[in-house]
């Protein structure tokens, strides 16, 4: 396998003729609606004979194939850096890492239920199911037909986790939380309304995702997930929490989350690698790769490697701009901004400093779009970091957004821990 980025003039025909693979199969496995490729666009090229064309090296081949220029001047037995036109360039199978990944999933009808759980079973260890938020009297709220969704869950071999949100009409809520923590009635009768609601439903435990969380609130946060861990783990039941990406502990608006307190007290950790730039900043890069490495290696200073989960994006923005002026933006699927870029017909650009690709388009109106999103080269980069770190494994928010390439990437670097 291999990544190929089109250039101007490729077709999907001329791109399976020179490369020796079926047009069917790169159809298939980038979920293509059209053959109006733009430039820029990575498809992902499934074979495992790399055929040598005009300017290549073994550096950008590589890069391609998203391994060492060492491994494959190994195991094709070359003496040199020489290459000539035509060459087939064996690329071999990658060494997998053993990891247990995380996927967040909302519940929706019976038939998407169905499909969204089994087509990431295989590589997915636990399922977040969004979300059941927690009241101001201590108690949760409920989610339709969700004994059907677990059941689904654990009959695909995957360990359902109820997600527990400080989500209410305005958004994550601060003060909801602070009043729950700092009311010891409260915050005893939240823990056995979880407790519960895992034991009554069959669930295999918790993912905490309460956003927001003031700095006053810190210690008693912490102290709030060991006391729940406490009444979780002796029935076997996981205890794990979601939290933003930090890479000090100066960042006022973070200092809510003690990655050294919350990664002693839970059995994993996802954190929320994501949203550098959002719906309401300037556009730029969504999941820039140095601040999510720093991310990481700040995180591994405070907690243990084999408790964290990377989260990464399945999404990306469009902001809608007047003047330099953002005037409104939404989140869009990977495969929606790919699919966006093919429709306006505009090439792709790539940043190799964040990692991450853009463009620029004008609606029918005559409005500038700004784009960011992941793509497969990008999720690539995070995919190789969690195996260099040696993480627990990878997350995504969230699965029911289409990213077509993901779970053939996920698949390539990593295996199930069984």
């Amino acid at each position: 396998m291999f990544i190929y980025v089109v250039k101007a003039g490729d077709s999907i025909y001329s791109i399976a003729t020179k490369y020796h693979v079926s047009m069917d199969s790169i159809w298939f496995k980038n979920a293509l609606k059209t053959d109006r490729l733009v430039p820029g666009q990575d498809l992902i090229v499934p074979t495992n004979v790399y055929i040598v064309q005009p300017g290549d090296s073994l550096y950008t081949i590589a890069q391609m194939a998203l391994l060492s220029v060492e491994t494959i001047r190994l195991i094709n037995c070359l003496c040199s850096d020489e290459l000539w036109v035509g060459m087939n360039i064996y690329i071999p199978p990658r060494l997998k890492y053993i990891a247990q990944d995380f996927g967040y999933l909302t519940p929706s009808t019976p038939g998407k239920n169905q499909i969204n759980v089994q087509r990431f079973a295989s590589i997915t260890s636990y399922y977040g199911v969004f979300e059941y938020h927690i009241l101001e009297d201590g108690s949760l709220s409920s989610i339709a037909n969700d004994q059907q969704f677990i059941t689904l869950i654990r009959g695909n071999q995957v360990a359902p986790l109820a997600v527990i949100t400080n989500l209410t009409e305005t958004g994550f809520n601060p003060d909801l939380v602070g009043k729950i923590l700092n009311n010891p009635e409260l915050r005893q009768r939240a823990i056995d309304h979880i407790y519960n609601l895992i034991k009554s439903k069959n669930y295999a435990g918790v993912n905490i995702d309460f956003e927001r969380v003031r700095g006053v609130d810190r210690d008693i946060y912490s102290g709030f997930l060991r006391l729940l861990r406490e009444r979780l783990k002796p029935e076997g039941y996981y205890t794990s929490v979601a939290v933003p990406a930090k890479t000090s502990d100066d960042i006022s608006w973070l200092q809510g989350y003690d990655y050294g307190g919350i990664g002693a007290a839970v059995d994993f950790v996802f954190i929320m690698a994501y949203d550098w730039h959002e719906a309401s900043s300037p556009p730029g890069p969504v999941a820039p790769i140095k601040e999510v490495r720093k991310t990481i290696e700040y995180a591994q200073k405070f907690m243990r490697r084999n408790k964290i989960i990377l989260g990464v994006p399945r999404y990306g923005y469009d902001w809608t701009m007047s003047n330099g002026t953002v005037m409104n933006a939404r989140a869009i699927s990977v495969k929606d901004a790919i699919e966006t870029a093919m429709k306006y017909q505009v090439p792709i650009q790539y940043s190799i400093q964040d990692q991450q690709p853009f463009y620029r388009y004008q609606d029918e109106s005559g409005k500038l779009h700004i784009v960011w999103f992941e793509d497969a080269k990008a999720l690539a980069q995070k995919l190789q970091m969690v195996v260099d770190y040696r993480l627990k494994g990878i997350g995504a928010w969230q699965l029911g957004l289409h990213f077509p390439q993901a779970g053939y990437l996920v698949d390539e670097f990593l295996t199930k821990k069984l």
